[in-house]
């Protein structure tokens, strides 16, 4: 087996590894360019700051079930973005966007709770809404 090599004709950060003669490149993780999986960051982000309120009140479950389902959007994304067949990836995107409906149901919830203020709600609920609609979106252009 060949020593790893930087290939820039390849594209920054993508790694040249020779095996055999025949040189294998493995790129930059695609799903980072995906729009779905960069809005899911950014309202992941809103979600893990939200679970960090709550750890602070010693609201523990409701803080480690939020960023869970948080997580689970970008990692579901990221996931699917590496499987071998279309439908797979469909399938990865189904889960992804369950777990957006489990956030927008833990955000209505806490809301209904008094955890969270109603702007905080109506501000969430939309994005978790449009990127419901963005994964769907994506699902059928594969």
């Amino acid at each position: 087996m060949g020593q790893g090599v930087w290939n820039l004709e390849q594209g920054a950060g993508s790694l040249g590894l020779g095996v055999g003669g025949v040189e294998l490149i493995m790129s930059d993780f695609r799903f980072e360019d995906f729009e779905i999986w960069q809005r899911a960051c950014d309202v992941g982000d809103v979600l893990c700051d939200l679970a960090d309120e709550f750890s602070s009140k010693q609201l523990y479950g409701f803080a480690d079930q939020l960023r869970r389902a948080a997580l689970s959007i970008t990692n579901n994304i990221a996931e699917g973005s590496g499987s071998e067949s279309k439908k797979e990836f469909a399938n990865f995107l189904n889960y992804a966007r369950r777990s957006v409906f489990e956030c927008a149901n833990m955000v209505i919830f806490f809301e209904r709770k008094r955890h969270i203020a109603r702007e905080e709600k109506e501000r969430l609920v939309p994005q978790l809404s449009e990127l419901s609609r963005k994964i769907i979106s994506f699902k059928r252009s594969l």
